[in-house]
């Protein structure tokens, strides 16, 4: 087992035992929030793995290596931060794709240009961005955010870049 599973399990059976400790139902009932969560969740996150998977099987390592590799330099981050904001869901989608590029020959710069383009550019909030803060404050932080994604991916490429 890794140690952030290992932390995670001594976590989670320490707040269940604090639980316990609070209120002898409590860890019943949260373990029953835990079961709908998890209902609710795992088709999306099964999808996201299947994606994530079949990816790695259908990406040929040197096209991969030829637009999104080391040697394709500002062309793989770019694409990486615009794959990034088209990419839609959370965290469950995109963290298994950024994983299934590295594992694919993409340069840790357009895997890193690639997550902050999700972050900061994804498309799939845009409609909630604008309805509660209005068009002009939209706009202003998708301005002001516009070179955050590249800027991440080259910094990462010079210090991390080692493969």
């Amino acid at each position: 087992m890794k140690t952030t599973t290992l932390i995670l399990c001594a976590v989670a059976a320490a707040l269940a035992l604090g639980a316990y400790f609070k209120q002898e139902d409590l860890p019943l009932k949260g373990f029953k929030i835990t079961g709908r969560m998890l209902l609710q969740m795992a088709p999306m996150l099964v999808a996201a793995f299947v994606i994530a998977g079949q990816l790695q099987m259908l990406l040929p390592k040197d096209i991969v290596a030829q637009w999104l590799g080391k040697t394709a330099g500002l062309k793989a981050i770019l694409i990486g931060s615009a794959a990034g904001a088209l990419t839609p869901g959370g965290p469950y989608v995109s963290l298994p794709i950024a994983v299934s590029l590295s594992k694919s020959g993409a340069s840790v710069g357009c895997v890193v240009a690639y997550l902050i383009g999700w972050t900061m550019w994804g498309l799939n909030g845009l409609a909630f961005e604008i309805s509660i803060l209005g068009l002009r404050l939209t706009v202003a932080k998708r301005v002001a955010t516009l070179l955050f994604p590249p800027v991440a991916g080259i910094l990462a490429q010079l210090l991390f870049g080692i493969r």
